[in-house]
């Protein structure tokens, strides 16, 4: 049960941060996207870090001199997972006008709905893996510090879902289906979490490689989208700010809680 409270914790996040459009009237300011893209990023990469990089070496410290490669090779494939679903599926980041991926005829809602759904995956194959590695009883993941991740990255989901509700509202989709439309693009982060956690669980050696595989993952999502998000525009200090808050804020959760 405590596990299962883990990885909905994310979930749970968005969801909340959606439903803003069902009591905001106003869309988010370029400021404030800003802000919370550059909120969100802070925190992504404190638990790459703290969460999942440094993790995956302690546990191949047995290698000696070469216990990073565990951790060099599973960050570089998370790496060119993102970039392989980023060619392959066509999405439209918020505040844009260009479509990424494969030409489509999807709708533009459809598109942002999208753009975020892959920005999510990673975080739900972070906190699946960081569970996997407590119910496997690595000295190195408590319950204590995979709930720190599953908070952090609830956290930064709730500022995520109004990111996304709200210019859907925006677009001219009605506040029900705004709200919806937050809801699915969090949905992936607990399938993500249990299909990585069940992937874990049968190749346990593995755990090394899959948690700086969700590390790789994320922090693609952070340099491809969420820095050049929080940095356009005048006054993108506000988004800098912001990032050394997320970063901050996640890197106490770990620290303390792990």
């Amino acid at each position: 049960m405590e596990i299962l409270f883990g990885i909905l914790i994310p979930f749970l996040g968005t969801t909340l941060g959606s439903a803003c459009v069902l009591f905001m009237k106003k869309s988010l300011g370029v400021s404030m996207q800003r802000a919370l893209a550059g909120f969100a990023a802070g925190v992504m990469v404190a638990a790459s870090i703290w969460s999942l990089l440094i993790p995956a070496i302690e546990q191949a410290k047995n290698m000696g001199k070469l216990s990073f490669l565990p951790a060099f090779i599973g960050f570089w494939f998370g790496v060119l997972f993102l970039l392989m679903l980023d060619r392959l599926i066509p999405h439209l980041h918020i505040g844009s006008d260009q479509a990424e991926g494969p030409k489509s005829k999807l709708g533009r809602t459809t598109m942002m709905v999208l753009a975020v759904t892959l920005h999510n995956i990673p975080e739900g194959m972070a906190v699946g893996v960081m569970y996997a590695g407590f119910l496997a009883g690595n000295t190195q993941i408590t319950a204590a510090s995979a709930l720190a991740l599953s908070i952090g990255i609830a956290i930064q989901n709730f500022p995520e879902g109004a990111i996304i509700s709200m210019p859907l509202r925006a677009e001219g989709e009605s506040k029900g289906r705004a709200f919806l439309g937050g809801v699915l693009s969090g949905i992936v982060e607990p399938i993500g979490a249990v299909l990585t956690l069940l992937a874990a669980q049968l190749v346990i050696p593995a755990l090394p490689y899959l948690l700086s595989f969700a590390a790789g993952a994320m922090l693609y999502v952070v340099v491809e989208e969420l820095i050049p998000e929080m940095s356009q525009g005048k006054h993108s200090n506000i988004g800098t700010v912001f990032f050394a808050v997320g970063f901050s804020v996640m890197m106490m959760l770990d620290v303390s809680l792990g």
